[in-house]
């Protein structure tokens, strides 16, 4: 019974992962458990584990060594949490944005790019590439509230493109306008060339005289 109660007892332990490694958000902690993990031998990826933003390694007993090593290799790699790069998902949720957003801010220079990669999903053939950003910035798009300053940008933006769109139209209905009622003008002064040549002929043939 003893000997039973022993090999039930495991390794365990924990790390806090920090604000600024998370920047408050949960699926940016996930993904820092993602790639840990992904730094881990295969026997270990799935003993770490996150729950509340507490990641948790938890072995056998007999795995001593084992737990020691990736111990050791997660301590190490915590220390450079802060310069994981921020993937799409992530940063939509620290900022609260839309993809569309993102995408919109990606491509007009707002949001700055810290780069691509490109990975393979599990279970599909095709890779895919995605631009990631740096920490720092998101941080600090995060702590002046760029977000609203863009939006509310965005917004009056759009008023003066529907401005520019309705005079736009109404220059193209005054033109039409125009034209339409410059038409009957030129019928007109066709009309009176043609009775001034009919009347040439006719004063031509002698019928004035």
């Amino acid at each position: 019974m003893a000997k039973k109660e022993k090999s039930d007892v495991e390794l365990l332990k924990t790390w806090r992962l920090p604000p600024t490694a998370t920047l408050g958000s949960a699926v940016r902690a996930k993904g820092i458990l993602l790639e840990l993990r992904a730094r881990l031998p295969s026997a270990t990826k799935k003993a770490l584990d996150l729950d509340a933003g507490e990641l948790t390694l938890v072995l056998p007993a007999q795995a001593k060594a084992l737990f020691n090593a990736t111990s050791a290799a997660i301590t190490d790699a915590l220390k450079s949490l802060d310069q994981i790069p921020v993937i799409p998902r992530e940063i939509e949720d620290i900022l609260s944005i839309t993809t569309t957003e993102r995408h919109r801010w990606l491509n007009d220079g707002r949001l700055a790019s810290a780069g691509i990669r490109t990975v393979r999903l599990r279970g599909r053939a095709k890779k895919i590439t995605f631009h990631v950003f740096d920490p720092k910035f998101v941080e600090d798009l995060l702590d002046r509230g760029a977000v609203d300053e863009w939006r509310e940008q965005d917004a009056l933006a759009k008023i003066e493109n529907r401005r520019r769109a309705a005079y736009q139209a109404k220059l193209t209905r005054s033109l039409r306008k125009q034209s339409a009622t410059s038409k009957p003008h030129h019928d007109d002064v066709e009309k009176a060339a043609k009775e001034l040549l009919d009347w040439d002929q006719f004063g031509s043939e002698g019928l004035l005289r």
